[in-house]
């Protein structure tokens, strides 16, 4: 009878114990799959700080577009390097949410591109919540310019090429070319300008005019948002804007730029505005 109710108890125990583990294990299946859908998981793996550096690096290399994959010829060869908009913006979100990160450091080296994925950068280094830098080494011109001036303070070297306000839509014309090789465009269109600016048919009189009338509000729009991040007069900046650049010296005596210098100019500018020393300030690259 003793032995009976012992090896009951004992089985109650042992599926008690079954019991409990199956229900922690489900608890961390559970746990797991919340966090990543949650977002919680993407969040931890998107820190920028290994713990050691304090400031984020964001890269503006080569052509900026507007989303990914526009990067792509679609035909599995390597394209150049680019930047595109949205990473820029989710790199800013990531460094304002780690408590190790006290600063961003904007590195320029680019030509521009996407006047829209431009102003998007712009705009975003503006909203930063954290003291953040744009540094100019190679280049700085046309869109990437544009999204210089959204940071804080503008440090380049003086052997940069910096500005290039202004806009294009040039494009080549292949209708030369196309009646040589024996080839014809045929137009089906809804509307009459509907293939306006087509590189297979010549250009008439009154598409030019409308391309021209949207370059002009294009460009006003381009200067008048360099006045405005710059706080500079709109006639100042519209004087600048024919196209051309310029070096690094002369750029800063059009205050176009803040300073002259390089990483550790940067470095020592972190070090001012977090009052920490140089060495203290470890950039996250």
């Amino acid at each position: 009878m003793i032995r009976t109710i012992r090896r009951e108890i004992l089985t109650i125990a042992l599926w008690s114990i079954a019991g409990i583990s199956a229900f922690s294990a489900g608890l961390l299946i559970w746990g797991v799959w919340h966090d990543e859908w949650s977002g919680y998981n993407a969040s931890t793996k998107t820190a920028i700080s290994d713990g050691s550096c304090n400031i984020a690096v964001v890269p503006i290399v080569g052509d900026i577009i507007p989303y990914a994959g526009a990067d792509h010829d679609g035909s599995g060869n390597e394209v150049p390097p680019s930047t595109n908009a949205d990473d820029v913006l989710t790199t800013l979100r990531a460094a304002g949410n780690d408590q190790n990160i006290l600063g961003v450091f904007v590195r320029i080296d680019s030509n521009g591109g996407s006047p829209v994925a431009s102003e998007i950068i712009a705009n975003g280094f503006k909203h930063a919540s954290l003291p953040l830098v744009a540094l100019i080494r190679e280049t700085g011109t046309s869109g990437a310019y544009l999204a210089a001036t959204g940071a804080k303070t503008i440090i380049a070297s003086p052997f940069s090429d910096i500005g290039s306000i202004g806009m294009t839509m040039s494009y080549l014309e292949n209708t030369a070319k196309n009646t040589k090789d024996g080839l014809r465009l045929v137009s089906l269109s809804s509307g009459k300008y509907k293939d306006y600016g087509s590189p297979d048919k010549p250009l008439t009189a009154e598409e030019r005019v409308l391309l021209e009338r949207d370059l002009k509000i294009y460009h006003e729009q381009f200067v008048k948002e360099v006045a405005e991040n710059r706080n500079l007069p709109v006639e100042q900046v519209a004087k600048l804007a024919d196209g051309s650049s310029m070096p690094g010296t002369l750029a800063l005596e059009n205050k176009l730029i803040d300073a002259l210098g390089d990483q550790e100019t940067v470095r020592a500018w972190f070090a001012e505005q977090l009052k920490l020393s140089q060495e203290e300030v470890v950039f996250c690259e």
